[in-house]
C-alpha cells in the first residue's frame, strides 16, 4: 500500500483491518494510529482524549460499523510515546478494552467524508476551547458537556488503598492534563481523598475522562473522580498534605517538612518516571505502573514495580531526609518520647505498615530512632501512614535514613536494650506472601479492629483492659457474624496508637492472643 493511499482508501477496503489474522510483524511507527475494539456508543472526544496527553491529535476517522477508528497524531514521537504507553496497558473506553497499534497510513485525509464536521468542531474544541465554554454534542461528561462556569477543582476518592498514594504522584499522574495549580490531600470517611485545582476547567473534564475508575497500581488505588463544588482551592502550607504549586514561599505548618524551593521548582520534572518524550508526551506509565503480577513493560528509565521496589521509590519521591537514601527500607523516626518509647513499642506501630526486622533508638539521643523494614514499599508505606501522628503528646516524624541497614551492637558495646532484631519474631504481619493483612492496611484511626478474641471474653472484659490501658471507651461492638471480632472506638486516634502498641499481641488466656489493627469502619 503506497503512503498516498487515502483514508477512504481505507474506508472501502479495509485494509488495515486483515492484518489481525495471524501474527505478521507490526507495522512500522507512523503518526496514524489504528484503534480496534471501540465500543458503538463512544463520542470523537473520548477517543481524542486517548491521544491528548501525548501530543496534539489533528486528525480523527471514527468507522463505527467496524468498530474502529483512526487517529493522527501531529508527530511520529507523540504517536510513539502512545503505543509505547497503552502496549502494556491497555487503554478502556466505557468499560471495555481498546487495542492501538500504528497503521499502514501514513497520513489521513478525509476531509470530504460524513461526520467530519463533528470531528473537527471536537478537535477545535480540544485544541483551543476559552477557559469552560466547551459545549460540543461529542463532548461527554455526566452532563454531556463541560458546562460554562464548570469548576477547575476535580475531588478525587481512592479507593483499594494497598499501596501508599502521595500527593506528589497525584501531581504527577494529573499534570499529563494540563496545569494543576493546588493539591490538598486529607482523610474522610477513613479514605484517602484529594481536591485538585487545574489553571482550566477543561483540563479537569479530560483528566476527569480519562482517569475516572483508573488502577494507579495493577489491581489497587483505584481513581474515583468528581467535580468539585469549589471553584477555587485555598492552600496555607506547602508540605506532604497540600501545596500550591504558584506560591513557593508558603511555610510548611505542621505536615512534613516541606521542599526547598529549588526542590519544589524541580517538582515539574518527572520524578517517578522519565521518558524519553519531553513535555505532554513524556507520559510513562504513571497509570498501571510496571505490575507487581511481573508484566514487562518497555524500558522506561526509573519506572517501578510497586512490590519490588529497590533502585526507586514511589510516593512523595520519598522526599529523603538530608542524606537519605530514595528507595531505602530504613526510616529515622524523630520527635519521639524519650521517655516512653521502647524499641518494642516502635517494633509493633510500624508493624502495622510492614514486617519491622530492627529498632535503634539513639544512645544520645533517646527521641530519635532507626526503623528497619522488610523492603523499601513496607517503609514507604509506614512512612506516609505514621509521619505525623501524635505519640506519647508529641508529633512523630518518618524518613529515609541515610543509614541501609541498622547495625547491631558488638560484644560488649553499651547499648541499654536499645537495639533490638525482630527479624525472627512470630508477630510480622505479612511474613505470608499474599497475606490477606495486605488488604486491611488503613490510616491510624480512632476505632480499632480487635479479633482472636476467645469466646469467655465479653465486652466489659474488652472495654475495662482499655479502660486500664489509659483510654476512653466511646463505642464497642462485636461483629455479629463472628464474635471473635469487634470495633472499639477510642477517644482520638492518638489514643488508638497508644493502644494498638500497648495491646496488640496481649494475652486474653485459652491461648488465645489478642490482634489490634486499625479500622477504616466507625461505630
Amino acid at each position: 500500500m503506497n503512503n498516498s493511499t487515502s483514508a477512504t482508501g481505507v474506508y472501502a477496503n479495509g485494509n488495515d483491518t486483515k492484518k489481525f489474522k495471524g501474527d505478521r510483524p507490526p507495522c512500522s511507527p507512523s503518526r496514524v494510529l489504528h484503534l480496534r475494539k471501540i465500543p458503538n456508543d463512544v463520542t470523537e472526544a473520548e477517543i481524542i482524549s486517548l491521544g491528548l496527553p501525548f501530543g496534539k491529535v489533528i486528525n480523527l476517522l471514527m468507522l463505527k460499523g467496524k468498530n474502529q477508528a483512526f487517529l493522527e497524531m501531529a508527530s511520529e514521537e507523540a504517536a510513539v510515546a502512545m503505543v509505547n504507553y497503552y502496549t502494556p496497558i491497555t487503554p478502556h473506553l466505557r468499560n471495555q478494552p481498546v487495542y492501538i497499534q500504528y497503521s499502514n497510513h501514513r497520513e489521513l485525509k478525509i476531509d470530504n467524508l460524513p461526520n467530519q464536521a463533528r470531528v473537527q468542531a471536537a478537535l477545535q474544541a480540544v485544541n483551543s476551547a476559552p477557559s469552560g465554554s466547551l459545549a460540543l454534542s461529542g463532548t461527554p461528561t455526566n452532563e454531556g458537556t463541560v458546562l460554562p462556569g464548570q469548576s477547575p477543582v476535580l475531588r478525587i476518592i481512592i479507593e483499594n488503598l494497598f499501596y501508599p498514594v502521595t500527593l506528589d504522584v497525584l501531581h504527577q499522574i494529573f499534570s499529563k492534563f494540563g496545569t494543576v495549580l493546588k493539591i490538598i490531600t486529607f482523610t474522610k470517611n477513613n479514605q484517602f481523598q484529594a481536591l485538585l485545582q487545574y489553571a482550566d476547567p477543561l483540563n479537569a473534564h479530560y483528566a476527569r475522562m480519562a482517569l475516572d475508575g483508573q488502577n494507579i497500581y495493577n489491581a489497587c488505588c483505584t481513581l474515583r473522580i468528581d467535580f468539585s463544588k469549589l471553584t477555587s482551592l485555598n492552600v496555607k502550607y506547602n508540605n506532604d498534605k497540600s501545596r500550591d504549586f504558584t506560591r513557593l514561599d508558603l511555610p510548611t505548618g505542621d505536615g512534613q517538612p516541606s521542599l526547598e524551593p529549588p526542590m519544589a521548582a524541580a517538582f515539574g520534572a518527572p520524578g517517578i518516571i522519565s521518558s524519553p518524550y519531553a513535555g505532554a508526551a513524556g507520559f510513562g506509565p504513571a497509570i498501571g505502573f510496571p505490575q507487581a503480577t511481573g508484566l514487562s513493560v518497555p524500558a522506561v528509565p526509573g519506572a517501578l514495580g510497586p512490590l519490588a521496589l529497590t533502585s526507586s521509590v514511589t510516593g512523595r519521591m520519598a522526599i529523603p531526609g538530608p542524606g537519605g537514601i530514595p528507595g531505602n527500607s530504613v526510616l529515622l523516626v524523630t520527635n519521639l518520647n524519650p521517655d516512653l518509647i521502647t524499641p518494642h513499642g516502635l517494633f509493633i506501630l510500624f508493624g502495622v505498615y510492614g514486617d519491622v526486622h530492627r529498632v535503634k533508638i539513639m544512645f544520645n539521643k533517646k527521641e530519635n530512632a532507626l526503623v528497619q523494614m522488610a523492603d523499601a514499599n513496607q517503609a514507604q508505606l509506614a512512612m506516609n501512614h505514621l509521619s505525623g501522628q501524635r505519640l506519647y503528646g508529641k508529633v512523630l516524624r518518618a524518613t529515609l535514613s541515610k543509614h541501609q541497614a541498622v547495625q547491631l551492637p558488638r560484644e560488649g558495646q553499651e547499648d541499654q536494650g536499645l537495639t533490638k532484631d525482630f527479624s525472627n519474631s512470630p508477630l510480622h504481619r505479612f511474613k505470608k506472601p499474599g497475606s490477606k493483612n495486605f488488604q486491611n492496611i488503613f490510616p491510624p484511626s480512632a476505632t480499632l479492629h480487635l479479633s482472636n478474641i476467645p469466646p469467655s471474653v465479653t465486652v466489659d472484659d474488652l472495654k475495662t483492659l482499655f479502660t486500664e490501658a489509659g483510654c476512653s471507651v466511646k463505642a464497642f461492638k462485636f461483629f455479629q457474624k463472628d464474635r471473635k471480632m469487634a470495633l472499639i472506638q477510642l477517644g482520638s486516634v492518638e489514643e488508638a496508637i497508644q493502644a494498638l502498641i500497648e495491646l496488640h499481641n496481649h494475652d486474653l488466656g485459652e491461648n488465645h492472643h489478642l490482634r489490634v489493627s486499625f479500622s477504616k469502619s466507625t461505630i
